[in-house]
């Protein structure tokens, strides 16, 4: 291979493999993205030719008969919804003000500072050293901005975005999704989980890991589509705290391909004043429509 003398060759490579990639998915899936890069590289540079011995050999040992049948997908997430406090105290939180601090790039620390406003607004800030780097949904749109420009959210950004800023998730998540299936989940920091899977048609699933003793949500794991594939975003919560007769989450990690950030909260208010302007997006120049030529 010559790649390394020719940088536009794995450019060209690259396209001819979208080109492919493409072609599979309108001859085959009538046009639905079920062929991404992922199919093949499973995050590597290199696609990845040989199966894993060992994930092979882990699923041949699993004995059928041992296998416990898992609890009715509709019972979890009641369970979940109680042991969040139950739809009267969490319908009864209007605000949720927090101020932590943020792990990222490495173990720096920065301040951060997220509010949410019931029922679907939420603004998360972390105050980096560049600049402030915003996170917005103001319950139609979202956006991100950094200094001097602003993403505005697609469409598929903003199905997920909805569900970050959802106040009343624990008591919506049933209506969300047409159709629920349950599996066993894995462990996560030493608590046995089920995963309750949640799919509506031409939407992309949500999985939800449920503490199997406490019901509590302990990882959420959301995808949003894009032209190569589902991209996904695993929130891990943990430190949950009682506060007004609801359990909050006090640190979450928030992990997409590649990288990932903690969130511990130090300090939290909830039904406070919060003014709608606080979720608007802010105009920028690159915003602005270019004259006509």
């Amino acid at each position: 291979m010559a790649f390394e003398k020719d940088d536009k060759k794995p450019k060209v490579v690259a396209r001819k493999m979208i080109t492919m990639m493409l072609a599979i998915n309108k001859d085959n899936f009538e046009g639905h993205r079920e062929v991404t890069c992922n199919t093949c590289h499973r995050g590597a540079a290199n696609p990845v030719s040989i199966p894993s011995v060992g994930e092979n050999e882990a699923e041949e040992k699993k004995p059928e008969g041992e296998k416990a049948q898992p609890p009715d997908a509709g019972q979890l997430l009641d369970k979940y919804l109680a042991a969040a406090g139950g739809a009267d105290a969490i319908q009864k939180i209007t605000s949720r003000v927090q101020k932590g601090t943020l792990t990222a790039f490495g173990g720096q620390h920065f301040p951060v500072d997220v509010i949410a406003k019931a029922p679907d607004k939420r603004l998360s800030t972390m105050h980096l050293q560049t600049g402030d780097s915003v996170t917005a949904f103001d319950g139609h749109e979202g956006w991100l901005a950094v200094p001097g420009r602003t993403h505005v959210m697609s469409a598929e950004e903003n199905a997920a975005a909805k569900i970050d800023a959802d106040l009343y998730f624990a008591t919506h998540v049933k209506s969300l999704y047409h159709k629920f299936r349950v599996e066993s989940g894995e462990k996560i920091d030493g608590h046995q989980t089920w995963l309750v899977i949640g799919r509506t048609e031409g939407q992309p699933p949500i999985r939800l890991y449920l503490d199997q003793q406490s019901g509590l949500l302990l990882r959420l794991v959301r995808y949003a589509e894009t032209p190569l594939g589902r991209n996904p975003t695993q929130i891990d919560y943990a430190d949950y705290r009682d506060a007004d007769s609801v359990k909050v989450p006090f640190r979450w990690i928030l992990s997409h391909p590649g990288n990932s950030f903690t969130i511990q909260v130090d300090q939290m208010q909830q039904n406070v004043p919060v003014d709608d302007a606080k979720f608007a997006k802010p105009a920028t120049p690159l915003e602005q429509k270019s004259p006509a030529h």
